[in-house]
């Protein structure tokens, strides 16, 4: 992997990522910008201890532009885009209109491939191996920020999920806390610790491969399984069968293995919904453990994959119960879920 930084026009940072040592990056970003200056807040929630981003600069953030005016896809013909270069592997800069700013974080959009109407399914073996390498590298990266607690790469696709880019593309968050999610699950790890001895993560992949009802996916190195507990009515976790606190703590096999893996998972989730169906929405999220917390080496790296689709041009959305009470209500049984996406799999 080849990695080439340079600066925007507004002095946001970019870096290209290359599969390939003999790329040249030197396209400059020539148009008219003003330096950014945007700002975030954070505000802390007394009553539920958890922190909120306020960033009213978002409201003016792209929206749905046509393809041709796509802001993610290379500057070509005269036309300039937040890539300067003709073409690109895979690109990460830091988001014009962020969430997290300044003291308050960082937040980069990271462009899968230069091919505007391609998917993440779409991508080579390679290519989402080169993927996996910028996670990593980023993770490691943004470690080094005084600001950042906690990284959190991440992807949203469709619409319906309120993505406003079509482009293939995700984003990396570093957080300037740990997230309230995080938080509940280092709570629930440190209390199976001290009342069985054993590691919560590890318990609960060993039950869910001795049980295999709900196993999508089991490779030499990662496991995916609908949770026992699906909130969502299409749900995958993808685990390393070897607990590592982070991407970037990801041994060679597990490293090797996790694109045929993915895009697999990737695929039977664009077959779910039969033929004719366009493709299925969803956000697919890595968690990973806190620099800064005590027990960071207990917690298990793995990613969570969900669509909001419950059916054939059906969406779940979110009801009183989810929204007002944070309790989930699911209308597909974890385990019949998990046996659809073992029928879609490759013949």
């Amino acid at each position: 992997m080849k990695k080439t930084a340079t600066l925007l026009a507004d002095g946001r940072e970019l870096i290209y990522y290359d599969a390939h040592g003999d790329a040249v990056r030197d396209a400059v970003d020539l148009r008219p910008l003003d330096p950014i200056t945007t700002r975030s807040e954070i505000r802390h929630d007394p009553l539920l201890d958890e922190d909120v981003a306020i960033a009213s600069h978002r409201q003016g953030r792209t929206y749905h532009p046509p393809a041709d005016e796509c802001p993610l896809c290379p500057s070509r013909g005269g036309r300039r885009s937040e890539i300067p270069a003709p073409d690109y592997d895979v690109v990460v800069f830091e988001n014009r209109f962020p969430s997290l700013a300044g003291e308050s974080g960082r937040c980069e959009v990271v462009c899968f491939t230069s091919d505007h109407d391609a998917s993440f399914a779409d991508l080579s073996v390679e290519r989402a191996a080169l993927v996996l390498d910028v996670w990593a590298d980023r993770t490691a990266e943004l470690a080094q920020l005084p600001a950042v607690e906690q990284v959190f790469c991440f992807e949203n696709r469709g619409r319906e999920i309120g993505v406003t880019l079509g482009h293939p593309h995700g984003q990396i968050y570093g957080y300037p806390f740990v997230t309230p999610r995080t938080r509940r699950m280092l709570d629930s790890v440190a209390a199976h610790r001290e009342r069985t001895g054993r590691n919560l993560f590890d318990d609960v992949l060993a039950e869910e491969l001795a049980h295999g009802e709900r196993v999508v996916l089991d490779g030499e190195h990662w496991t995916a399984f609908v949770p026992y507990a699906a909130h969502w009515p299409y749900e995958v976790h993808l685990y390393p069968k070897r607990r590592v606190p982070d991407l970037t703590e990801l041994d060679d096999a597990a490293h090797k293995e996790f694109p045929q893996v993915y895009l697999e998972l990737l695929q039977r989730f664009d077959r779910i919904f039969g033929e004719g169906e366009p493709s299925t929405p969803y956000i697919a999220a890595w968690h990973q453990a806190p620099f800064s917390a005590a027990d960071r080496r207990d917690f298990a790296l793995h990613l969570e994959l969900f669509t909001i689709r419950r059916t054939s041009g059906k969406l779940k959305f979110l009801a009183g119960s989810e929204s007002g009470m944070n309790v989930f209500i699911n209308d597909v049984p974890p385990e019949a879920a998990a046996e659809r996406l073992r029928e879609v799999a490759k013949k």
